[in-house]
C-alpha cells in the first residue's frame, strides 16, 4: 500500500510538503483541520460478488494526530468511473472500521443509490487519533453480466467546509464480477470446500464440492458431495443438489460416514459425467488421512467411490465402489485428485489420484478406464511425498501430472521452498519422467492447484492454464497463469491476479468456450467463488 500527502481543496487553505508539517488551520464548521496528517488509498484486487450483500472495493485511511477535539467526516465523495453499466450496481455504502484495516460490516457510515457516476455518501463520523479506515462497498444486481466490471473509488472526504482530496492508488480500481456460489452458513452449512468444475459436451457447467455441515475440518466428519449446475455459462446457477451421501451406512451416524474431496470428469465420447470422492467409515473424531489403515473393507480403510450422470447432470447414480479395483491391500489409503479429470484423445478416462504406500509415504498418480468407466486401473507413484494433483494430455499424447509437493512444508509450513512438482508419463502412469519445470516454475504455499488444456480453434493453438495461490508462504493471491509451450515456461505477462486476499486456496479451471475461461475457487470473499474471464484479457 502506498501513502500520500493530503491535499486540502479549498481556496483559502492549502497544505503541502511533509506529512509532519502542521499548521493551525481551522475550518468554519469544525475543529482544526491540521489534525489530519495524511491520507492513504488502497484498491484491493477482490472479486465483486453476486449473492454477497457488501463487497469491499476501496479503502481510505485518514491519519489524525492527537487533538483536543477530533475532526468529523460528514461525507465521502465517490466516483463510479470504470463501471461498465451503472444498472449493475444496487447500492454504494461506506463502512467505518476505526483503526482496523480489514473490512467489516459493523459500523455503517452511509449509503447511496448509484444514480450517477459521481455521488456523495453522507454521514457523521468523528475521527480518532491515529488510523481511521473507511471502506467503500458495492451491492450487485443479480442479473449483472459476469463479464462486466464495476468500480468505485473515494475522491474526496468532507471535513466541515473543507474537502480532502483522495490520492489515486497504484492498484486498479475496476473489479471483476463473480458469484458467491457457496458461502459460510448457506442452507445451515458451516463450510463449503474442495472445488471441482467441468463443462459438459452440452455446454453445461458442473461444479462439485464438499458440504461440511458441522465445521471446516477434513474427513472424518459429516460431509456430503454437493453439486451446482449452470446452463448459461455460469451467469446463473440452479439450486444445490446433494449427489453423494453415505447416510448412516453400517449403523454408524452421518458423522462417521463422510464423503468428500470430489473430482469431476466428463466423458467426451458419451457426455457421461463422473464424480470421484473419498468415503470414510467409522474413525470418530479422527482425520482420515491418518486414521485410514491397510486393507480393502470400509471398516479398515478409506473407500474410492464414483457416481455418474447420463443426463447432463440432472440426476445421479448411487455410489459405485472401485476400491478393490485400484487399491493395494498393503497401502494405507488411495483416492482421487481432487479437482477434475480428463478424457484423452483416444477416449481413455483419467482421474488424477494419490495413495499412501505401506510406509505411509504419499505419492501422486492417476487412475484410468479404457472401457467407459466399467473398470479402473491405477498407475505407480510419480514422486514420493506428493499428494493432490491435476492432469492434462499434451500434444504428443503424453500425460502431464502437476502435483502438490510437501517439500515446501517446514515449521508452520513457512520455509519458503514450496513449488509444484511436474512429471510426464507415456504409458498411463506405469513409468514417470520428471519435467524440467518441476519444483521451479510454479511456486506455491503447499496447496491444491488446477491445470487444464485449452484449444483455440481459430489458430489451432493449444494453451495450458494453471491457477493457485501464487505465493511460497501464504494461501493468498489467487492467480491464473498461461503457458504457450506446454508448461516449459509461464511468462509473467500472462499472470492474472483474481483475488489477492487470503482464503483456503483450492481452485479448479474450465474452458467455458473457446474465448472464455471459468474458475471456481476458495476465495477471500466467499467459501466458493465462481468467475468467468475472457481469454483475451488473460493474455493481454
Amino acid at each position: 500500500m502506498k501513502s500520500f500527502t493530503l491535499l486540502l481543496l479549498s481556496a483559502s487553505i492549502f497544505l503541502s510538503g511533509s506529512c509532519n508539517q502542521k499548521k493551525a488551520l481551522t475550518g468554519p464548521d469544525g475543529p482544526a483541520i491540521s489534525a489530519v496528517n495524511e491520507v492513504e488509498a488502497y484498491s484491493p484486487v477482490f472479486p465483486v460478488l453476486i449473492g454477497k450483500e457488501n463487497n469491499p472495493v476501496f479503502r481510505i485511511n485518514i491519519k489524525v494526530s492527537e487533538t483536543e477535539e477530533a475532526p468529523k467526516v460528514a461525507g465521502i465523495r465517490a466516483s463510479l468511473a470504470g463501471t461498465t453499466h451503472l444498472a449493475d450496481l444496487v447500492s454504494v455504502k461506506v463502512f467505518y472500521t476505526s483503526g482496523e484495516p480489514d473490512f467489516s460490516e459493523g459500523d455503517l457510515f452511509g449509503e447511496s443509490a448509484p444514480q450517477a457516476e459521481q455521488l456523495t455518501i453522507t454521514g457523521s463520523q468523528p475521527l480518532r487519533p491515529g488510523d481511521n479506515y473507511f471502506w467503500l462497498s458495492l451491492s450487485i444486481n443479480a442479473t449483472a453480466d459476469l463479464l462486466h466490471k464495476v468500480g468505485a473509488e473515494a475522491i474526496g472526504v468532507n471535513l466541515g467546509a473543507e474537502t480532502l482530496a483522495i490520492p489515486t492508488p497504484e492498484q486498479p480500481v475496476p473489479k471483476r464480477l463473480g458469484h458467491a456460489l457457496r458461502r459460510y452458513g448457506d442452507e445451515g452449512v458451516d463450510t463449503y470446500r474442495i472445488p471441482g468444475l467441468a463443462t459438459t459436451n452440452e455446454g453445461t457447467l458442473i461444479a462439485v464440492y464438499d458440504i461440511r455441515y458441522n465445521s471446516s475440518v477434513d474427513l472424518q466428519e459429516d460431509v456430503d458431495v454437493g453439486m451446482s449446475r449452470s446452463t448459461d455459462g455460469g451467469q446463473s446457477w440452479e439450486p444445490m443438489k446433494i449427489i453423494m451421501d453415505m447416510g448412516e451406512w453400517g449403523g454408524r451416524p452421518q458423522e462417521e460416514n463422510g464423503i468428500g474431496d470430489p473430482a469431476v470428469l466428463v466423458d467426451r465420447q458419451t457426455n457421461t459425467i463422473w464424480v470421484a470422492a473419498l468415503w470414510a467409515h467409522g474413525q470418530p473424531g479422527q482425520r482420515t488421512w491418518w486414521a485410514s489403515q491397510p486393507g480393502i473393507s470400509p471398516e479398515t480403510t478409506g473407500q474410492l467411490m464414483l457416481t455418474k450422470s447420463t443426463d447432463d447432470g440432472l440426476s445421479w447414480s448411487e455410489p459405485i465402489n472401485i476400491t478393490k479395483q485400484v487399491k493395494k491391500p498393503e497401502w494405507f489409503l488411495a483416492f482421487q485428485g481432487p479437482g477434475k479429470g480428463i478424457t484423452m484423445e483416444d477416449g481413455t478416462l483419467v482421474f488424477p489420484a494419490q495413495f499412501k504406500d505401506e510406509e505411509q509415504m504419499p505419492h501422486s498418480t492417476l487412475i484410468y478406464s479404457k472401457d467407459r468407466g466399467e473398470t479402473w486401473h491405477i498407475g505407480t507413484g510419480a514422486k514420493s511425498n506428493t499428494t493432490e494433483a491435476q492432469i492434462v494430455e499434451l500434444s504428443d499424447g503424453a500425460l502431464m501430472l502437476n502435483m502438490r509437493d510437501n517439500r515446501g512444508s517446514g515449521p508452520n509450513g513457512r520455509n519458503g521452498t514450496g513449488a509444484r512438482s511436474v512429471a510426464i508419463t507415456t504409458d498411463l502412469g506405469q513409468t514417470w519422467t520428471e519435467h524440467s519445470s518441476s519444483r521451479e516454475a510454479l511456486p506455491e504455499p503447499v496447496c491444491m492447484a488446477s491445470l487444464i488444456s485449452h484449444s483455440m480453434e481459430k489458430n489451432g493453438k493449444k494453451l495450458l492454464l494453471f491457477s493457485n495461490p501464487a505465493d511460497r508462504y501464504v494461501r493468498h493471491n489467487m492467480t491464473i497463469k498461461i503457458s504457450e509451450d506446454e508448461g516449459f515456461s509461464w511468462p509473467e505477462k500472462y499472470h492474472t491476479l483474481v483475488d489477492e486476499g487470503t482464503g483456503r486456496g483450492y481452485s479448479c479451471l474450465t474452458s467455458i468456450d473457446e474465448n472464455t475461461i471459468g474458475i471456481l475457487y476458495e476465495g477471500s470473499q466467499a467459501d466458493l467463488v465462481f468467475q468467468k474471464i475472457r481469454l483475451e484479457e488473460l493474455m493481454e
